[in-house]
């Protein structure tokens, strides 16, 4: 029977792609993570990987074994927490949008990891189209992801959280001739798209067809925080999501424009699989968006974050 420290030693291959990256992680050679996974493939009677002279990718067997890998070190993990009764510990695996990360959820996470403080939080920013497939294979626990615009698998559970308007941002001082009217700001101006395959990016585009807009697209990025700044700057304008954390009526580089008849939001909540082991920290989670909605949270707008709260999540992971 293998040992949870080769679990631990394929799940960082698993992450990684090739045995020299996971044994830094894990503090090995290249040659024991590679005696390891021979190991395991031995006792299990069937490949996991398939090698090249540089990496190592899971074939079939192996992203099917992700997800009950991940449960069985957790679990054995999780064992020292039961003993002393002290609440959740071990190491949670979590994906964010980065707005997240410096919006509503820094706050929850710092709440949850000040009452649990033996809990340890891995934190990857990215984008919610990347992080369902990560969630589904057992490579993160949980995700803070905007709303999937397509049917989940079966083995995914989406729990929205909180909600964000879409709005359009323009800058006070452009670099290039800003309308004086307002509703032919879109169709003259250069815009600072999301990109537009992903699920930010789509909503976008529904706010440009509620309006219907055709925009001069100037640039394509995948962060709402770079556009923000690039609105400051001067060099477009752009349609985003109105994050909890900016203080947009007091932000002196750029301003808010209102859009009549669109009520398009971006809801953000946490995707996780149907089963899993660490429903303690993924119902913490969820459980803290419930009391600030009882506690008067309207429209989605969520409590301002605390200078803890974003040092924590910009340390985390």
């Amino acid at each position: 029977m293998s040992s949870i420290r080769t679990l631990k030693t394929f799940l960082a291959v698993a992450r990684h792609g090739t045995f020299a990256a996971a044994g830094k992680e894990i503090g090995l050679t290249p040659a024991a993570v590679g005696l390891q996974i021979r190991a395991l493939e031995e006792s299990l009677n069937c490949q996991l990987f398939d090698r090249s002279a540089r990496a190592a990718v899971l074939n079939p067997a192996g992203r099917a074994l992700v997800p009950e890998v991940s449960d069985i070190v957790r679990r054995y993990e999780s064992l020292g927490a039961e003993a002393g009764g002290d609440g959740m510990s071990g190491t949670m695996v979590v994906g964010a949008l980065v707005s997240a990360l410096m919006g509503a959820f820094a706050d929850a996470l710092w709440t949850v990891r000040q009452r649990y403080p033996r809990l340890d939080v891995r934190l990857f920013a990215g984008l919610s189209s990347d992080f369902a497939l990560r969630v589904e294979r057992g490579e993160l626990d949980a995700a803070i992801v905007t709303q999937p615009p397509h049917p989940l698998s079966s083995n995914l559970l989406w729990t929205p959280l909180y909600t964000e308007p879409m709005i359009l941002i323009v800058p006070r001082e452009p670099h290039f001739a800003l309308p004086a009217r307002m509703d032919r700001v879109l169709e003259s101006s250069p815009f600072l798209r999301f990109e537009r395959n992903t699920w930010t990016g789509i909503l976008v585009q529904e706010v440009l067809d509620r309006v219907d807009a055709r925009v001069r697209d100037s640039m394509e990025l995948n962060s709402v925080e770079a556009i923000i700044e690039l609105v400051r700057h001067g060099f477009g304008v752009s349609i985003v999501p109105r994050l909890a954390n900016v203080a947009w009526s007091q932000d002196r580089a750029l301003r808010v424009v209102p859009l009549p008849g669109v009520d398009v939001h971006r809801r953000v909540g946490l995707l996780e699989r149907a089963r899993h082991s660490r429903t303690a920290f993924t119902d913490a989670i969820k459980d803290y968006f419930s009391q600030v909605s009882r506690q008067g949270s309207k429209g989605g707008t969520m409590p301002r974050v605390s200078a803890p709260a974003r040092r924590a999540a910009r340390r985390a992971g």
